[in-house]
C-alpha cells in the first residue's frame, strides 16, 4: 500500500510542485494551504506531514504542537528560517526533521523515504518490555503506564526505544542526535535534552529509568 502524505504550505507554486512531485513517486497525497486545512487533514492519520512553519491562521508550529496529541507519524517543517533558535522551537513543538527553503527536491525526496524507512522499522519490532508500571510494545510503538497509553511525538518515542533497547549503556547527545536525526539533521544536538526532558514529564515516576550520568550522557536502567 502507498504511504500517505500530508503537504501544506500556502504557497500554491510550492504546494503544486510538492503534490506533483511526491505523485509520481507513487504516494497518496492530501494538500492544505493554511493551518486549519493541515489540523483537519492530520486526522486521517497521514504516515509523513511535510509542514510550512508560515502557515496562515495557525502556523505551523501551533498546528505540530496540536496534532501531536493525536499523530505520532513524522513531522518535517518547511520554512525559510534559519536560525538556531527556531529549529530548536521546531523540534520542541514535535517536529522531526527541518528542512530550509530553497531545497533540492531530491534532498527532500530523500529525506521523505528515510523517515519513512524509520518509521516502518520501527513499526516491525514485536517485542514488548515490561518496567514495573511501565510497558513498552515496540510493534505497536505505544508506551503503557499504568494500563494508560501514553502519547509520544515520534522523536521521543525514537529516545525511548534507543535507550530502553541498549540498557545500562551510556550515551552522548551528539551519539543520540546522529543515531535518530542522521548526519543529514540541520539542528544541534541540544535539541536531544529537550526531548528528553519532556519524555520523563510524561513518563512521571518511570521516566527515572532514563538516568543522566553527569559530564557523560544518558542510559536506561531496569531497576528503580
Amino acid at each position: 500500500m502507498a504511504y500517505q502524505l500530508l503537504l501544506a504550505d500556502d504557497e500554491p507554486d510550492v504546494l503544486a510542485l510538492l503534490r506533483d512531485t511526491f505523485t509520481l513517486q507513487g504516494y497518496r497525497v492530501s494538500c492544505a494551504a493554511d493551518g486549519e486545512a493541515a489540523l483537519a487533514l492530520a486526522g486521517r492519520q497521514p504516515d509523513l506531514i511535510l509542514l510550512d512553519v508560515g502557515l496562515p491562521g495557525l502556523d505551523g508550529m501551533e498546528v505540530c504542537r496540536r496534532i501531536r496529541q493525536f499523530v505520532d507519524c513524522p513531522i518535517l517543517f518547511l520554512t525559510a528560517r534559519v536560525e538556531d533558535a527556531d529549529k530548536i522551537r521546531g523540534f520542541a513543538a514535535g517536529g522531526d526533521d527541518y528542512i530550509t527553503k530553497p531545497f533540492s527536491l531530491d534532498e527532500l525526496t530523500a529525506r521523505v523515504a528515510a523517515h519513512l524507512r524509520r518509521q516502518q522499522r520501527a513499526g516491525g519490532r514485536a517485542q514488548v518490555r515490561f518496567e514495573g508500571e511501565l510497558v513498552i510494545d515496540y510493534a505497536a510503538c505505544a508506551v503503557y503506564l499504568a494500563g494508560e497509553r501514553v502519547p509520544l511525538a515520534k522523536k521521543e518515542w525514537e529516545i525511548l526505544c534507543y535507550l530502553s533497547q541498549n540498557r545500562g549503556q551510556v550515551f552522548d547527545k551528539e551519539r543520540i542526535y546522529e543515531a535518530l536525526w542522521g548526519y543529514e539533521g540541520e539542528g544541534s544536538a541540544s535539541v536531544v535534552a529537550e526531548h528528553i526532558k519532556r519524555l520523563r514529564r510524561k513518563l512521571g515516576a518511570a521516566g527515572a529509568h532514563i538516568q543522566t550520568v553527569w559530564g557523560l550522557g544518558y542510559k536506561w536502567v531496569s531497576s528503580l
